[in-house]
C-alpha cells in the first residue's frame, strides 16, 4: 500500500526531500503557501558551494567585534531587539565557535557538502536543467593580502581533506578573468573551480518541483496554519482545507521553530536575513563569473535577471520589515568595482536563512511524534544542501542505509 506523506515547505529542501521520496514510490504532496522557489531559494546567491565544507562561525576576535559593533558593516548588520528576541540561540552560536568545537563540526557538515555536486546533477539531469547551471567556478576576490593569503591556504587545506579544487589567482589574473573590474582595490582571488553557479535559483527550484510532479507528485499552495498528531498520522489544517498524511516532513526553514514550539520542541534556531538586487550593466561591460567582495562583504552574479548583488546577513525578527541601508551601501562600493548601471527591481527582495546554534541543520525523525520528520537548519547552504538533504531523509524514512552518518544531524542533541 503506498504511503501517504506530506511535506510541507516547498523550497530547495522540501522539493528535494519531495522528489527523493515520490521516485520511491510513495503518494507525496509538497505544499507551501508561495510556489515551489519562491521564498528564501529563490534570493540566494546561486551558488552550489562544493567548497563550503566549514559552516560559519560566530566572530569571536576582539577585533572583529569592534568592527562590528558601530553597525555599519556591510557583511554583518543586527538590530538590538532581534539581539534580544534570539539572545539564548546566539549565546549557543558564540560558545559553539570556539576554535576546537567549530572544528568537531567540520566533518559531519562536510559529509554532505562533498556529495552536494553529484546529488545536484541527478536532479538537474531529471528535470532537464542543464541550460540553468554553469560549471566553471566561481570566484572569491579580497581586498587585504592577509586575507587573499589565509583563504587560499584554507583551500590548499581543504582540498587535501575534501577534494575542492581551486586556483590562486593575482591582480592580473583576475582581471584577465574579469576584464571590466575597476581600478585595483581587488589584489587577487581564489578561484573554486568545482563549484557550480545557477543563472536562476528560483526557476532551478521549480523545474527540480516539475521533476517531482512527472514522478507522481503533487503541489499545492495553501497558507497552513494549525498541525495536529491523529491516529492515523498527521492532520495539517490550511486556509484553503485539511490535509492527512501518515508521515509529515517539516521543511520549513527559519519557521520550523514555531511548528516545533506548538509540539513541545526547543530548538535554537534563528534568522539571518539577506538582501538583494538586480542591475544592469553600463557600456556592454559584463560580469563573467559569480564574484564575492570578501573583505566588503557583498557578492556580484550574472543572473538572468541582471547582476544580482547579495548582502551578508543582517539579525533581525522575521516579522521586522525591510532595511535597506545594507543593501544600499553595498551597491556604493560595488560600483566602485563595476560599472553598475539602474536598478531592475522595483523593491530589494528579502528573505531569512534558517541557522541552527551548533551549524548543523536538523535532519531525521522527531523523537517524541512518530511520523513526523524533519529537515531545516542549513544556514546559508540550504541551496547547496537541498539535494543531498532529500536523499539521505527518503532513505531513513524508506528504510534504507543512509549515504552518511545522520546522527550528528539528530534533534536529540539538543536539550528538549
Amino acid at each position: 500500500m503506498t504511503r501517504e506523506t506530506l511535506v510541507l515547505g516547498a523550497g530547495m529542501v522540501g522539493t528535494s526531500i519531495a522528489y527523493h521520496l515520490a521516485r520511491r514510490g510513495r503518494s507525496v504532496t509538497l505544499l507551501d503557501r508561495r510556489r515551489p522557489g519562491e521564498e528564501t531559494s529563490y534570493g540566494n546567491a546561486g551558488i552550489i558551494q562544493r567548497e563550503a565544507v566549514k559552516p560559519y562561525p560566530f566572530p569571536r576576535d576582539l577585533a572583529t567585534l569592534l568592527r562590528v559593533l558601530p553597525n555599519r558593516q556591510i557583511d554583518i548588520r543586527y538590530r538590538p531587539r532581534a539581539l534580544l528576541a534570539a539572545a539564548g540561540p546566539l549565546l549557543q552560536y558564540w560558545r559553539q565557535s570556539t576554535p576546537a568545537r567549530h572544528a568537531a563540526v567540520v566533518p559531519a557538515y562536510a559529509s554532505l557538502t562533498v556529495r552536494c555536486t553529484e546529488e545536484h546533477q541527478a536532479l538537474i539531469a531529471a528535470a532537464g536543467a542543464e541550460s540553468l547551471v554553469c560549471k566553471q567556478g566561481w570566484l572569491d576576490g579580497f581586498r587585504e593580502q592577509a586575507s587573499l593569503d589565509a583563504q587560499v591556504a584554507n583551500a590548499e587545506a581543504i582540498g587535501e581533506a575534501y577534494g575542492v579544487t581551486h586556483e590562486a589567482l593575482d591582480a592580473a589574473a583576475l582581471k584577465a578573468h574579469e576584464p571590466h573590474l575597476r581600478g585595483d582595490a581587488m589584489l587577487g582571488a581564489v578561484h573554486w573551480t568545482n563549484g557550480w553557479t545557477v543563472r536562476d535559483p528560483g526557476a532551478l527550484v521549480k523545474a527540480y518541483a516539475a521533476a517531482f510532479e512527472a514522478a507522481g507528485g503533487r503541489v499545492e499552495r495553501a497558507e497552513a496554519k494549525r498541525l495536529e498528531q491523529t491516529a492515523r498520522g498527521w492532520r495539517l489544517h490550511t486556509a484553503a482545507g485539511v490535509h492527512e498524511a501518515e508521515e509529515l516532513v517539516l521543511a520549513t526553514g527559519p519557521w520550523s521553530s514555531r511548528w516545533l514550539a506548538e509540539l513541545g520542541y526547543r530548538v535554537p534556531l534563528f534568522p539571518k536575513r539577506g538582501y538583494h538586487m538586480h542591475y544592469a550593466m553600463q557600456d556592454g561591460a559584463r560580469l563573467n563569473h559569480w564574484l564575492r567582495d570578501a573583505d566588503a562583504g557583498y557578492l556580484l552574479a550574472p543572473m538572468q535577471a541582471g547582476v544580482r548583488l547579495t548582502t551578508g546577513a543582517e539579525l533581525n525578527t522575521l516579522e521586522a520589515p525591510p532595511r535597506h541601508a545594507q543593501l544600499d551601501a553595498a551597491e556604493r562600493v560595488a560600483r566602485e568595482l563595476l560599472p553598475l548601471g539602474e536598478r531592475r527591481d522595483a523593491e530589494p527582495w528579502m528573505g531569512s536563512r534558517p541557522c541552527v546554534a551548533d551549524m548543523l541543520p536538523v535532519i531525521g525523525s522527531a523523537p517524541r511524534h512518530a511520523g513526523l520528520w524533519l529537515a531545516f537548519g542549513h544556514g546559508h547552504q540550504g541551496f547547496t544542501l537541498g539535494p543531498v538533504t532529500g536523499r539521505v531523509l527518503a532513505e531513513q524514512m524508506c528504510g534504507e542505509p543512509p549515504a552518511v552518518d545522520m546522527s550528528p544531524f539528530r534533534l536529540t542533541r539538543f536539550a528538549l
